[in-house]
């Protein structure tokens, strides 16, 4: 009798940890199917799907497991994407990410940020002191001593086509490279330059303290592609890694834009119960108070598609400059699977 009762409770276990194991299994197969990846992004609005994405869980019900690494200029995202420290871009174009991308080590997968018209993003700012002699306006910037974070640079860039809009030479500018935002509006505000383009997140501080005047934004001059979404040539192998990221941020993609972007005027979002929400948590992501937020909202196409055309532009203006190799062109740099062309 005895050996029998204990042969019953053996089995009763034996059971248990049966049923316990069937549990569990399930759990541990989608904790497993959670891919782990790294985002390269700056504190910016011109990231703002990439900030919803992850607060409100798309990524997640993708199943991703992501980790946003924050930098303060673009160029060493693109540097950062190319040697594994993360697994994916988001930020602006520049002379270094085509260079990389045209020795093979990343490629282009999807648009981020544009300038656009109406959409208040990157600024031209002048210091008090150079306001004061005359500085008012974008077209007064040659001969001036202009900030910028990086030769080759969004920011450079947009420079050279206000040149061409105006008719002035680049040359005529004294391009300071100070190598990250924070450096370029210290500057600015200590009046070691007399001018610098900035996000308007950044500047916003200044010109509230009085430290810098605005003298217009960069989408109300000359609208471009200015950021788009890369990986390395490693990370695109994981075809499931790079189509489940896409799908997360082609959703926040389109709430973005139907939420705020679809409700600016004069360049502001209003601050109500349906825009708060995504708001709160751009604010969160770039450090700003939500009332600064509204007039910051950085233009994205619904689609997460790409201006090809400007970006093959973009590249030739570069090359003409002498920053970006001849042999590199817009067909070689995206990957056409992945883009949707504009």
């Amino acid at each position: 009798m005895q050996r029998s009762r204990s042969r019953l409770a053996g089995m009763f276990l034996a059971s248990l940890l049966a049923l316990a194991g069937a549990l569990v299994a399930p759990t541990a197969g989608v904790c497993e199917q959670a891919l782990k990846a790294k985002v390269g992004v700056l504190r910016l609005s011109s990231s703002a799907p990439v900030f919803i994405a992850q607060d409100k869980g798309y990524f997640r019900d993708a199943g991703l497991d992501i980790e946003l690494k924050f930098f303060d200029a673009a160029q060493p995202i693109a540097v950062a994407t190319t040697s594994g420290d993360v697994d994916f871009g988001i930020t602006a174009f520049t002379a270094g990410l085509y260079n990389l991308a045209g020795k093979g080590t990343l490629k282009v997968i999807g648009g981020m940020s544009r300038e656009k018209a109406g959409y208040p993003l990157i600024g031209y700012f002048a210091s008090n002191n150079a306001y004061a002699a005359g500085l008012m306006s974008p077209r007064d910037l040659a001969g001036k001593r202009v900030a910028v974070t990086q030769t080759g640079s969004s920011f450079h860039y947009s420079l050279g086509l206000l040149a061409d809009k105006y008719g002035f030479k680049l040359s005529d500018v004294k391009i300071v490279p100070l190598q990250s935002l924070s450096n370029a509006a210290a500057a600015l505000k200590g009046e070691t330059v007399d001018a610098a383009l900035l996000p308007v997140s950044t500047a916003r501080k200044l010109m509230d303290d009085g430290g810098a005047k605005l003298l217009g934004w960069v989408g109300d001059e000359t609208p471009w592609q200015l950021g788009a979404v890369f990986a390395s040539t490693r990370t695109l192998a994981e075809k499931p890694l790079v189509t489940r990221l896409l799908a997360a941020l082609a959703r926040a993609d389109r709430e973005y834009h139907d939420v705020i972007l679809a409700a600016v005027s004069d360049g502001k979002a209003p601050l109500n119960e349906k825009t708060r929400p995504l708001l709160e948590i751009i604010a969160k992501y770039t450090n700003l108070p939500v009332e600064q937020v509204i007039g910051n909202c950085a233009y994205i196409d619904p689609d997460g598609k790409l201006d090809v055309g400007n970006v093959a532009n973009q590249i030739a203006w570069l090359q003409q400059q002498g920053f970006v190799d001849k042999g590199v062109t817009a067909d070689a740099i995206i990957a056409k699977e992945y883009v949707k062309p504009d």
